[in-house]
């Protein structure tokens, strides 16, 4: 569990998720930051049904500045959907069974504890490779 959050603080720092950074003096009063609204407990009631699994959504675009974070889990031998490219870049970290990556035409396998960065406009993907589901993290800025 330990190396699980050690990994976790990590993805967060790379793709700037602290509130105070990059942005301006004047959107920093706008809204009010408190433990009731930073802290976001998973819940089942609150997921978002796809067509191969579920979304939850920890922090969407509207939190902070475009930065979000959402986990994805995916039924096995399925995908979200198929690799595609996108003006923004992201991080995927798997949490709990085998993904395969997606990069630019070639593949990698990977477990639990694994990250993935997808550069902007590169194509990409992720896919579950096994008989059990697929549980990982989208670290993501949205561009205004």
């Amino acid at each position: 569990m330990k190396k699980v959050f050690l990994s976790l603080a990590v993805l967060l720092l790379i793709c700037n998720i602290s509130l105070a950074q990059d942005q301006p003096d004047s959107t920093k009063t706008k809204k009010k930051y408190t433990i009731e609204n930073c802290v976001t407990k998973f819940s089942m009631d609150n997921t978002v049904k796809t067509k191969v699994g579920y979304q939850f959504w920890f922090a969407d675009k509207d939190f902070v500045d475009g930065r979000t974070l959402k986990m994805s889990v995916v039924a096995p031998h399925s995908a979200t959907h198929a690799p595609h490219k996108h003006a923004e870049d992201e991080f995927f970290f798997v949490l709990k069974g085998t993904a395969e990556f997606y990069l630019d035409g070639k593949t990698m396998t990977a477990g639990p504890y694994a990250s993935f960065y997808c550069p902007s406009n590169v194509m990409h993907g992720i896919r579950n490779v096994n008989d059990t589901e697929l549980k990982y993290l989208v670290i993501k800025k949205y561009l205004k």
